[in-house]
């Protein structure tokens, strides 16, 4: 949290609420805000979480509303020039405005910066490199999404978008005939993960990405995607070497000892012969299977 504009000090009621909320940024003001809350706070009668919005509550018979201006404006609440004003300075710098208000006004804004990872723009390069086209989904504003884009090098975004809209985006590129890999960790990530012909969650997650996904990176960092779709080339590859050596034994094995070249050179396979070459089969499988250990 990188700023702040109040016009009441109602930053226990901020934080009663949000520490009823999941999601990440939620995690954040809570932490930002608990050293300098003087309890009690007041008691949350109601609390629910819209989805892409943000979440309301009702404390002492009034409805608080805290989220995107998305929530705000579909509420009706009148912004003032000054704050509307901040808002649009921060988004320009990238920055994800959240929003306190009651049923009748703005109480407060907060700037909330997620600095992209010194690896990002890396990965990034590295997965465009490698012939593979990268998209950006966000519920984030599209001036914080373009600028987020720009420092990552990431040519193809989509901001402002709900849950739902990821997945339709996702099933349209599937339509182009793309196959597509979600790379997620929140929930609002989830359907989109599980519409994708791949979907990977990161390990700092949400649960629910990662229960819905199909593989888990540990860490977050984005780096670990392309190791992971080299890991998984190298293991295809490996599977069909292990299916030749597999076969071959066998398609050579199997007409010699059914007696093939006997009427040639009345050649017959030993049966211990044709047990040592099986043995070898399954020795050179798993040796192959094992390289993968060594690989970089």
């Amino acid at each position: 949290v990188s700023g702040e504009i109040w016009y009441e000090d109602v930053k226990n009621v901020l934080l009663a609420i949000e520490q009823l909320s999941e999601h990440p940024l939620a995690t954040a003001i809570v932490e930002y805000l608990k050293p300098v809350v003087s309890l009690p706070l007041p008691a949350v009668s109601s609390f629910e979480s819209i989805t892409g919005r943000g979440v309301q509550a009702i404390i002492k018979d009034t409805g608080w509303y805290v989220g995107n201006i998305h929530l705000i404006q579909e509420k009706r609440i009148v912004i003032p020039e000054e704050v509307y004003s901040h808002f649009l300075v921060w988004s320009r710098e990238a920055r994800t405005v959240i929003w306190l208000a009651s049923d009748l006004r703005i109480y407060g804004l907060l700037a909330i910066s997620d600095p992209i990872k010194e690896n990002s723009t890396e990965a990034v390069s590295t997965l465009c490199e490698s012939g593979i086209e990268v998209h950006m989904l966000t519920g984030d504003s599209t001036s914080t999404a373009q600028a987020i884009a720009n420092s990552a090098g990431i040519a193809h975004f989509r901001a402002e978008v709900l849950p739902e809209e990821k997945a339709a985006y996702i099933k349209e590129l599937q339509s182009k005939g793309k196959v597509v890999a979600m790379v997620g960790d929140g929930i609002n990530d989830s359907a989109a993960l599980a519409q994708a012909d791949v979907s990977i969650a990161m390990g700092q997650g949400s649960d629910i990405a990662m229960d819905v996904a199909m593989m888990t990176i540990i860490s977050s960092d984005l780096t670990k995607i392309q190791t992971a779709i080299r890991l998984s080339d190298q293991t295809v590859k490996t599977i069909r070497q292990n299916l030749f050596w597999a076969f071959i034994y066998n398609i050579i094995g199997i007409p010699i000892a059914a007696g093939i070249l006997f009427p040639v050179n009345g050649f017959l396979l030993n049966p211990m012969i044709a047990g040592a070459a099986m043995a070898m089969s399954s020795v050179s499988v798993v040796s192959n299977s094992l390289r993968l250990k060594f690989k970089k």
